[in-house]
């Protein structure tokens, strides 16, 4: 089991930035593919973005042309780089590690879940 320990959520206004990181730890995650999700209050889970062990990044519609997301296989780590922030983007983000098939669309192919960290976006 990969263990996954996300930081980097904070409180910023609206059109701010922030830097999401997820640390890995147990395994190492080269081979996997890895994934942001979140949750607001009172809503799903949804995907953000994901990425596959090749480097081939995919994001839902909303992530488009604001979030990237990133790995460093050799730090085993996972980031998400958030630009031009919305209130709605206030919510919970998870990052997860799945098979080398798994992607933001389909969260209940990942296997290995963070605790989350709370990124809260201000008008």
């Amino acid at each position: 089991q990969v263990h996954l320990v996300e930081s980097g959520g904070d409180s910023v206004q609206s059109g701010g930035s922030l830097r999401l990181s997820c640390a890995a730890s147990g395994h190492l995650v080269s081979t996997y593919s890895m994934g942001w999700f979140r949750q607001a209050p009172g809503k799903e889970r949804e995907g953000v973005a994901s990425v596959d062990a090749d480097g081939n990044s995919a994001y839902a519609d909303f992530a488009e042309g604001r979030f990237t997301i990133s790995r460093d296989n050799a730090k085993n780590a996972l980031f998400l780089q958030m630009n031009s922030l919305k209130p709605e983007d206030t919510a919970m983000y998870y990052c997860a590690a799945g098979p080398f098939y798994a992607d933001y669309t389909a969260p209940t192919d990942f296997g290995s879940w963070g605790q989350g960290t709370q990124v809260t976006v201000s008008s």
